[in-house]
């Protein structure tokens, strides 16, 4: 079982790492710089995007390490499965309570017509770098991940 379920961990891991990556390189760059009423057409079409596959690599990373921490053989893999699994547990939680709230906001927004105070409530500063930080801890489950299985190898 830990010589399936091991590698699907990682490639899960890493396609939640890779998007969060590409999004900090690209996405996110965009966004930053376009005017308020691009900025909510092209954030709801992002958003849009990334439903289910996401929280499927998210949730499964986040599984998959608990279960890998349970029944691993070698003890520093479970110690870091286990870190993969905080890890990922708080990327989960920065996703639900910060990122997706603003998701979710953003695409009730009508482009050509914005209220009048939206400068005033303009998301993009915090979602951004609640984003860059999800990034982060993504990308180190990906590398603590990867540590763990080659200990099982």
């Amino acid at each position: 079982m830990i010589a399936y379920l091991a590698p699907l961990v990682v490639l899960l891991n890493g396609l939640a790492a890779g998007v969060l990556f590409g999004t900090q390189l690209g996405g996110w760059p965009l966004l930053a710089v376009l005017p308020a009423d691009r900025y909510v057409h092209a954030h709801a079409f992002f958003a849009t995007r990334y439903d289910p596959a996401m929280p499927i690599c998210l949730l499964g990373t986040l599984a998959g390490d608990i279960w890998l921490a349970a029944v691993s053989p070698h003890a520093v893999a479970r110690g870091l499965f286990v870190a993969g699994a905080v890890l990922a547990a708080a990327t989960v939680v920065i996703s639900l309570t910060k990122n997706v709230p603003v998701n979710k906001w953003v695409q009730t927004l009508d482009p050509d017509n914005l209220p009048a105070d939206f400068a005033d409530h303009d998301p993009r500063r915090r979602w951004g770098a609640w984003n860059q930080r999800r990034s982060a801890l993504t990308v180190l489950a990906l590398f603590v991940n990867c540590a763990a299985l080659t200990l099982l190898l």
